[in-house]
């Protein structure tokens, strides 16, 4: 029987949608790998398949059929019959090494592929996976005690440098209080501070998320100029500031609650103040394949997905911000392919006369 080149079996002549549509494979394997704690296990070791089970607590037999698809792809390497070690590629996969790949694997192959497995009726009722899930079946993020751990490792905790071309890209000279809203673990604000020391900041963020990012703005340098503040954005935004930023953080809201923390940024802005909303920005028509646009499409359907938001093109947020009581100034682009800032702009807002 004729199979697909790295596929499962599946006879087509069509091979390219064919496996588009098995491409899950490798992350259910990745996603078994890391729920199992094989690279843990291996530590810098080779294993037998008969340690690896007792520690991981699997069958020994399904363990190796894991263990050898991962071998096939880089993760893993079979020194000997049923004996295995991590290859440095596989390596990030252990969650006690610096910058290790645990917690995003976990998130993006476990806890979003949940609501991602609903994509067909979040399309045909235009709903999140939240609504349109069967209440009888938890998710997967309800059932895991590490979810808000996991979610704060993976957003916002990337060396500060990393976000250094959105600090260069827009001028903060005038500037004398920066807040930085929904910021997460704090790599933007650190980096706008980093680059700018005339400046002050405040990182605001849900109260879990603050206490999360205390300990490394007591490490750093620049965070002896930032104030820390727990709020609700939906409910208040705090005044004192000049300048106000929103990273990726209304691409996941819907319009309405896009629009309700757009309006609480225009009731504590100064009549000189700026607003920096720093998103994906989609074009107005998709002609053709694009490797890099895919990537913010398939994040659109991250929102819809996951959080019922959206990534929206520049008319569209032109219209979202004069609705709030704010002019679209400029587009500015962002320098630099790091994964935090590639292919970003930063709309420039100021608040409407009146």
């Amino acid at each position: 029987m004729a199979q697909l080149s790295g596929g499962i079996g599946n006879v087509t002549t069509n091979t390219g949608l064919v496996e588009m549509a098995m491409a899950y494979s490798r992350s259910r394997m990745l996603c078994a790998a890391a729920r199992l704690g094989i690279a843990d296990a291996l530590g810098d070791e080779v294993r037998s398949v008969g340690f690896l089970a007792e520690n991981c607590q699997a069958d020994a037999d399904a363990l190796y059929r894991l263990l050898r698809a991962l071998a096939s792809i880089g993760v893993t390497e079979e020194t000997t019959p049923e004996h295995f070690r991590l290859t440095p590629f596989g390596k990030p996969l252990r969650r006690d090494v610096p910058q290790s790949a645990w917690s995003a694997v976990i998130f993006w192959a476990d806890l979003l592929a949940d609501d991602w497995s609903l994509l067909t009726d979040c399309v045909r009722t235009g709903k999140p996976a939240s609504q349109v899930r069967d209440p009888k079946i938890p998710s997967r993020w309800s059932q895991d005690a590490e979810a808000n751990s996991i979610f704060r490792a993976v957003m916002g905790t990337a060396p500060a440098e990393d976000y250094a071309p959105i600090a260069e890209a827009w001028d903060f000279s005038r500037a004398k209080v920066v807040a930085d809203l929904g910021g997460g673990g704090g790599s933007l604000i650190l980096a706008v501070l980093g680059l700018n020391p005339h400046l002050r900041g405040m990182l605001v963020d849900l109260e879990s998320s603050v206490d999360a990012a205390k300990s490394r703005f007591a490490d750093e340098d620049p965070s002896s100029r930032c104030e820390l503040i727990a709020a609700d954005l939906t409910q208040s935004v705090p005044e004192g500031a000049d300048v106000y930023m929103l990273k990726h953080v209304l691409h996941g809201r819907q319009d309405g609650d896009a629009l309700t923390i757009l309006k609480n940024c225009r009731a504590v802005i100064p009549q000189n103040g700026s607003l920096l909303i720093i998103e994906f920005i989609l074009p107005s028509l998709v002609s053709h394949a694009d490797p890099q646009l895919e990537g913010h499409l398939m994040s659109d359907l991250n929102m819809l997905a996951v959080t019922g938001g959206r990534e929206r093109s520049e008319r569209e947020w032109r219209a979202l911000l004069e609705a709030a009581g704010f002019i679209l100034t400029r587009v500015c682009p962002v320098g630099g392919d790091t994964l935090m800032v590639r292919n970003v702009g930063i709309l420039e807002a100021k608040p409407a006369q009146g």
